[in-house]
């Protein structure tokens, strides 16, 4: 009974350490956490990342409206995505902007094994760096939800995980440029992270029309407060 009892102790106490840093999704307590995992960077700057593409329906878009202002931005690549376009991939490196590792599949990690996690993601931080001929340097999960295996891989694969500070919720069918701009501005913006999603294949249809309109208006926002807006390696990340 006893030895029963030290294995279920120890499976519980293996799973807790799992899963643990799955904590750090949860906005109002990764500050206390993990402070430096949401991405404070230099309080004059702000680092604006987008998630889940590259999508040629939405991804050159983004871009067009990018360099009306010549702002660079940080892009986290899906592999699968990346694997379908990578002429997208490419064009981002070639425009000045940032490429980082969202994984190859947008799946949760908390119901994935430590080796199919390890593979995730080294395939697309090896298909990044072969296409687009830049060496990734950062790691953001799917969902922004870690774990013991992401972590480990991250530090296998040289990456520095990153998730956010601010975020627009612009992957839901309600979103529209006016809420995504509202939410991803609320608050203080000196040194926030900000995710934003330049494709729709894990948010509503469409969903990223919002985005790309209240994109002009949030980088107004930084410009009216005197903050630079540019990708995570120009952040000076705490």
């Amino acid at each position: 009974m006893r030895t029963t009892r030290a294995l279920a102790l120890t499976a519980g106490a293996l799973a807790l350490g799992h899963g643990l840093p799955a904590l750090t999704s949860l906005g109002p307590v990764r500050p206390l956490l993990a402070p430096k995992l949401s991405g404070p960077g230099d309080p004059g700057h702000v680092a604006l990342t987008f998630d889940d593409g590259p999508d040629p329906a939405s991804t050159p878009l983004f871009l067009e409206e990018l360099a009306k202002t010549g702002t660079k931005a940080t892009f986290f690549l899906l592999g699968q995505m990346l694997e379908k376009a990578p002429w997208l991939g490419r064009d981002l490196v070639d425009a000045g902007h940032e490429v980082a590792v969202h994984g190859w599949a947008h799946r949760p990690l908390l119901i994935r094994g430590p080796r199919a996690t390890l593979d995730d993601v080294t395939r697309a931080k090896d298909l990044i760096a072969s296409v687009t001929g830049q060496e990734p340097a950062y790691y953001r999960p799917p969902y922004g939800v870690l774990n013991s295996a992401a972590l480990y891989a991250a530090r296998r694969n040289g990456l520095r995980p990153v998730l956010w500070t601010h975020w627009g919720q612009d992957w839901t069918a309600k979103a529209t440029p006016d809420s995504v701009l509202r939410t991803v501005t609320r608050g203080s913006l000196a040194g926030a992270t900000l995710l934003l999603h330049d494709s729709d294949c894990t948010s509503a249809p469409q969903a990223w029309r919002s985005t790309l309109g209240a994109l002009p208006r949030v980088l107004e926002r930084c410009a009216e407060q005197g903050l630079k807006v540019g990708p995570l390696r120009e952040h000076g990340l705490r």
